[in-house]
């Protein structure tokens, strides 16, 4: 049996004095997941600026323990595939704030193949980390949710959660794997006031494309026009990428306090355009084996 890590936190309370903060305990609480980089690192600064109790949370604590100075902040070690780390810090955080509001699952990584290219122990980290670890996350949060009747789960999907492209086969399986599980969910915990939202954004400056994401050693020659291509531009693009990571965290927000916020969150122009295609395309194949799937179904008995 190996023993429960040992938690990092600190009860970080100092403020700003060009803009200083009294503890209000009205504010919402936010539990945000992977807050080194990209969407976790602007959801946390932009929920301290707006005043949110935020339990800021990363493999590394001292990463983030610059943004604890915009407001009432609790820093976490956390690392979304350690079982004992998730319950200490989902504890940890009902401790200090006496419950969670809102839980934002975050944390995730990419990974680059064709599938035949993929390699097993990269996939199954992958998954480890964006299906398996939203999971315990949220596993571990609803209980108290359930208790008070008042929560809000977003899960940080993508648009390779809604349409699949070459050298992403695995990541979107995850990503479509967060679609249905906040499916079930929604219907599951909606009626005990626990609302749930999917983010759906598409290409963002993060660092999603960088070195978050690996790739396969094998390259196979005859994926060079399909998985390569799409490969190579993605390591391009990155960090050219149109999307803009704080007016993204300002949208996850707004939806957040809006009175009936969405249970789909498209985020970017081609994330946009890009679902509606989608839509689309579905729409012809299934209406093109419409009969076809009408007449599978046992005979109706005549009356």
């Amino acid at each position: 049996m190996t023993a429960t890590p040992r938690i990092y936190f600190e009860d970080f309370t100092t403020m700003n004095t060009k803009n200083k903060k009294t503890a209000n305990t009205e504010k919402p609480v936010w539990f945000i997941t992977g807050c080194s980089t990209g969407f976790g690192r602007e959801l946390a600064t932009q929920a301290l600026e707006r005043g949110f109790r935020t339990v800021v949370t990363a493999r590394k604590p001292d990463e983030v323990e610059a943004l604890a100075v915009r407001g009432e902040a609790l820093v976490l070690k956390l690392d979304v595939t350690n079982q004992g780390q998730i319950d200490a810090a989902i504890k940890a955080a009902e401790k200090k704030f006496g419950g969670i509001d809102v839980l934002v699952n975050n944390a995730g990584i990419g990974y680059f193949a064709a599938v035949e290219e993929s390699e097993e122990k990269e996939v199954r980290r992958m998954f480890e980390i964006n299906v398996f670890g939203m999971s315990r996350m949220i596993q571990a949060a609803l209980p108290g949710m359930r208790q008070r009747r008042k929560g809000f789960i977003i899960n940080i999907s993508s648009l390779a959660g809604l349409r699949s492209a070459p050298a992403l086969g695995f990541y979107n399986a995850t990503k479509f794997a967060v679609e249905g599980l906040s499916g079930a969910l929604r219907q599951e915990a909606e009626p005990l006031g626990i609302k749930v939202m999917v983010v759906e954004p598409s290409g963002f400056r993060t660092d999603w494309a960088g070195r978050s994401a690996n790739e396969s050693k094998k390259q196979i020659a005859d994926y060079a026009k399909t998985a390569g291509k799409w490969r190579r531009e993605l390591r391009t693009d990155s960090g050219k990428q149109p999307g803009d990571p704080v007016r993204a965290a300002q949208a996850i927000i707004h939806a957040v306090e809006s009175p009936k916020p969405p249970r789909h969150l498209l985020l970017g122009n081609d994330s946009y355009e890009g679902a509606m295609a989608m839509l689309e395309e579905l729409r012809k194949d299934f209406s093109a084996v419409e009969k076809v799937a009408r007449g599978a179904d046992f005979p109706k008995k005549k009356q």
